[in-house]
């Protein structure tokens, strides 16, 4: 039996770029990050307060460092608000700058996370955050999100996209609610 020759492929530390922060010590360029909590914590206010600050480019009042000197734009795809009713009227109180705001249209075909529209959005807008709410609306059809060997290579694919662009991606992740109901905290 023939062995196959193992390619060996080294890493120098010194080749290693550093992480650049967009929110420190929370959020990072290049990489993706999740935000998941119980319904009703707060997730989304509190993004779409980092995203009206970010959009204005204003700094944050608890944060000493990592927050960009000028605005950016952000793409946010929500598969669960609507867009005028709730999402325009939440960034609007948190007094972001809306023309920095940008949504993929997906009414006609549903975004997911390997969708190259994703990658389009990123090319055209120079978005810098990237923020799908919530994870689960945006895996796809087919894809049991309890199996790791199904959901490894689709956050692979998008952390490769953050890193290529270096734009921080952040998931919006809700518990599951059956959970809480039969627990009977949620009703």
């Amino acid at each position: 039996m023939l062995m196959e020759e193992t390619k060996l492929k080294l890493i120098n530390m010194a080749e290693v770029e550093v992480v650049e922060w967009l929110l420190y010590p929370l959020i990072s360029f290049g990489k993706i990050t999740i935000l998941q909590g119980d319904p009703g914590e707060g997730k989304i206010t509190v993004m779409l307060y980092l995203i009206a600050c970010l959009t204005k480019g204003e700094p944050l009042s608890f944060v000493e460092e990592g927050l960009p000197a000028e605005a950016i734009s952000v793409i946010y795809q929500t598969a669960e608000d609507g867009l005028g009713d709730t999402i325009k009227t939440r960034l609007l109180e948190a007094g972001a700058d809306c023309f920095k705001v940008i949504v993929i249209d997906d009414s006609e075909e549903a975004l997911t996370i390997v969708d190259d529209r994703l990658k389009l959005a990123i090319e055209t807008t120079g978005a810098k955050l990237i923020v799908l709410d919530p994870l689960q609306g945006y895996i796809g059809s087919g894809i049991d999100m309890h199996r790791a060997n199904e959901v490894r290579p689709l956050m692979h694919r998008l952390s490769v996209l953050a890193e290529k662009y270096k734009c921080a991606i952040v998931l919006i992740g809700h518990m599951n609610k059956t959970v809480w109901e039969k627990q009977g905290i949620v009703h």
